[in-house]
């Protein structure tokens, strides 16, 4: 029997009072349910974690899948005795994007709860650490709830950085030189829209979980769940309104430039109007034939000229009577 697991991130056998100890891995593999709720947190890329979630017969083999699937969707099935749940948090790296959230896998059950990750989360961290100060989740219900409050958040942070971002754009849209970054606000707009793909299905599974019926789910812990739920949901309104808000920056900014592209065609239509006449008297009188008028006159050149200004004049007092101009 191998004394460690590469990839078992910890063991934290919990002691139903907001304490717990920590398992090695010969005492992970003799556990039994009696001895209370065990919560394994693994790293799913390590070949090691592979092979024992393979082996494992008491995991549903769905959720072995699932729990070592490379791309997940937030979502919660019921499966077997337990759920199967796939959750996404911010990632703490401060170099990363606000839609590069981690993905987290769960299997819960009334006995044991095991997550997956591939990249660190602070959130499993933070829930270690109160466990180890004894004010930890006391079931495997109450882990999950933790775990959801704890992901959920740090996104109050990136929504306020969006509207941040917006309330500058628009800013800049009604100052004098009206001049908006059109990159900053097409990054803006991807980055809220791929939040919300994930955000979306996230509240649809924590929902599911809050109104499943289980002897062994307190109803305390849903209505935790509940309250979890509602924060998410403002979040998810916060991140709408950004979306829009961004939306109708970006039809004011098509709007002026029709507009400023239309002034432009409007002015040289004009101008072409002007000269289409001038153009004919010139193309009619620059033919190489006899009988032009004026032909051998010195005075005829000025006259022509004149004759051009009238016809200039005329134009544009027809242009103004009509209100063209």
């Amino acid at each position: 029997m191998s004394d460690t697991l590469s990839g078992l991130l910890h063991a934290l056998l919990l002691d139903g009072n907001g304490g717990g100890r920590a398992l090695t891995w010969p005492e992970v593999q003799q556990w039994t349910p009696a001895q209370g709720v065990l919560w394994l947190h693994l790293d799913y890329s390590e070949a090691a974690v592979q092979t024992w979630l393979e082996q494992d017969d008491t995991v549903p083999p769905l959720a072995r899948a699932a729990l070592l699937a490379e791309d997940s969707r937030p979502r919660c099935s019921p499966m077997g005795e337990g759920f199967l749940m796939a959750l996404r948090g911010v990632n703490p790296r401060p170099e990363s994007d606000p839609d590069d959230l981690v993905s987290l896998r769960l299997f819960l059950t009334e006995s044991r709860l095991i997550t997956t990750r591939r990249r660190p989360l602070e959130a499993t961290a933070e829930i270690v650490g109160k466990v180890q100060q004894g004010i930890g989740p006391k079931g495997s219900m109450a882990c999950v709830v933790a775990l959801a409050q704890a992901l959920v958040q740090p996104m109050e942070a990136i929504v306020d950085t969006f509207e941040e971002r917006i309330d500058g754009l628009e800013e800049s849209l009604v100052a004098e030189q009206g001049e908006v970054d059109r990159n900053s606000l097409t990054q803006l707009r991807q980055q809220v829209i791929a939040l919300r793909r994930y955000l979306s299905p996230q509240r649809e599974a924590l929902s599911r979980l809050a109104s499943e019926r289980q002897p062994w789910i307190p109803a305390r812990h849903q209505l935790w769940l509940r309250e979890v739920l509602d924060h998410l949901s403002r979040h998810i309104e916060g991140i709408d309104e950004v979306r829009e808000r961004a939306a109708l920056i970006q039809e004011e900014l098509l709007g002026r430039a029709s507009e400023e592209l239309n002034g432009r065609m409007y002015m040289l239509s004009i101008i072409a109007a002007i000269f289409l006449p001038l153009g004919f008297l010139t193309g009619l009188l620059g033919i190489n034939v006899g009988g032009i008028p004026g032909e051998g006159e010195h005075w005829a050149f000025w006259a022509v000229v004149f004759g051009m200004f009238a016809v200039v004049a005329l134009q544009l007092w027809l242009l103004r009577w009509k209100r063209w101009l």
